[in-house]
């Protein structure tokens, strides 16, 4: 493991090497979401490996992007015995990730089936992430809800947060990142430029961009010095920037 993707010096006299992020695994080599991915993934020699939180009518927490398996059965609604076999525990996901930093996005959007006010699976997978045996470093956690990020942050502030943005970064979206007290912005590719970049290492955020999957332009950003860079094919970008 490598550097903390949050732990920015304000002053920056030593940039450090841009992270690989494998966005859900390695869904080019294996079937998103899965083990399997997530073996792939650390096989290629990204630094890190995000991955999507969601819970069970029976309280597990499960691994899955979408809100709904493939027939259109809600996930909040199924038990995690009724899952198909694919869909890890959030455990096993982690298991399968050991080594690697591991950025958690937890879903819990107004509007989606599983939407929870209380945002319950924020603390619960802070309680997991504390009862492991890895370094609090290990982890990172996401969200596009703001009052999610805060509450795992509230929860235990030793555990990085950042806050996934799909617009243009306004000043007054890094400074509520700041004030708030997480340690990086995750901006969607097509946002970021310099400027995005250098306004947000002044205020001492890390930038971690999604989902970015061509070379030249992994290499731009890097150019920029971009974070962190998540992308569905880390074999391919971890080679094109020699990390």
């Amino acid at each position: 493991m490598k550097l903390d993707l949050t732990r920015v010096s304000r002053e920056r006299n030593v940039r450090a090497v841009v992270q690989v992020i494998a966005h859900r695994g390695a869904p080019r080599l294996a079937r998103e979401n899965t083990l399997a991915s997530f073996r792939a993934a650390a096989g290629t020699g990204a630094q890190g490996i995000e991955l999507d939180v969601r819970r069970t009518a029976d309280g597990e927490l499960i691994v899955h992007h979408d809100p709904v398996l493939e027939g259109g059965r809600p996930i909040v609604e199924c038990r995690r015995a009724d899952l198909p076999a694919h869909v890890p525990s959030l455990t096993e996901a982690l298991d399968a990730c050991r080594g690697k930093i591991v950025d958690i996005e937890i879903k819990n959007l107004p509007g989606e089936p599983d939407f929870d006010p209380q945002d319950r699976v924020a603390g619960e997978v802070v309680t997991l992430l504390g009862e492991r045996t890895e370094s609090l470093a290990a982890w990172l956690i996401s969200s596009f809800r703001r009052e999610t990020i805060d509450r795992c942050r509230a929860a235990d502030p030793r555990i990085a947060t950042g806050w996934l943005t799909v617009g243009v970064v306004r000043d007054e979206d890094i400074a509520w990142t700041v004030g708030a007290g997480h340690g990086a912005l995750h901006p969607w590719d097509p946002m970021v430029d310099g400027d995005v970049i250098e306004r947000c290492h002044a205020a001492g955020l890390h930038v971690n961009t999604w989902t970015c999957n061509d070379p030249e332009r992994a290499r731009q950003l890097t150019s920029w010095g971009i974070d962190g860079i998540c992308t569905d094919v880390p074999d391919v970008l971890v080679d094109a920037l020699g990390v």
